[in-house]
């Protein structure tokens, strides 16, 4: 279960990282960590956090060297 979701957290960034500009990147990332946040509702899940993370990773090199270590 646990490498199904890096993979699927990977692939992710591959396709935001290949179709989404640089600067709307970080845009993307917190919008999915505020989406994750209110995971309760039904149709959002706090599954979009950690996704948000990785995302936002993208553009800052501080958070990608940890997302980075995290593996």
């Amino acid at each position: 279960m646990k490498h199904s979701i890096r993979n699927r957290i990977r692939r992710a960034q591959v396709r935001v990282r290949q179709r989404v500009p640089a600067g709307l990147r970080l845009l993307l990332g917190i919008v999915l960590i505020c989406c994750g946040i209110v995971g309760f509702l039904p149709v959002v899940g706090f599954w979009m956090i950690p996704l948000g993370i990785a995302v936002a990773a993208l553009d800052v090199v501080p958070l990608w060297r940890w997302v980075k270590a995290r593996r």
